[in-house]
């Protein structure tokens, strides 16, 4: 997956910068949880995206407009996963940052 796909390389540096956030806030052990559901989800998300994009190319090598209704609700399922995970990242993080810069 992270040979052939650019969005997980993405994941991969966001999963590194919300870790590192955690650590350095020191977030509880239930955020760390939710935190980790969540990068879960949408790390699931695209591997299961990745493996139907590669089933449907297999399947239909050809353009078909099944086959890239397939591929775009795939895609939708990551984007709804990564929107889950950054409403989860803005509930745990905002009091953090606000602590942080208000004092």
């Amino acid at each position: 997956m992270m040979q052939s796909q650019h969005n997980a390389w993405l994941h991969a540096v966001a999963t590194m910068i919300v870790c590192a956030t955690g650590l350095a806030f020191q977030i509880s052990r239930i955020e760390w949880c939710l935190i980790a559901l969540s990068m879960v989800a949408v790390w699931t998300a695209e591997a299961f995206n990745t493996a139907l994009e590669c089933l449907t190319d297999l399947a239909s090598p050809d353009h078909h407009p099944l086959a890239g209704k397939a591929k775009d609700v795939a895609a939708g399922a990551v984007l709804i996963a990564a929107i889950g995970a950054a409403l989860v990242g803005g509930i745990v993080f905002i009091p953090y940052f606000q602590e942080m810069v208000i004092g």
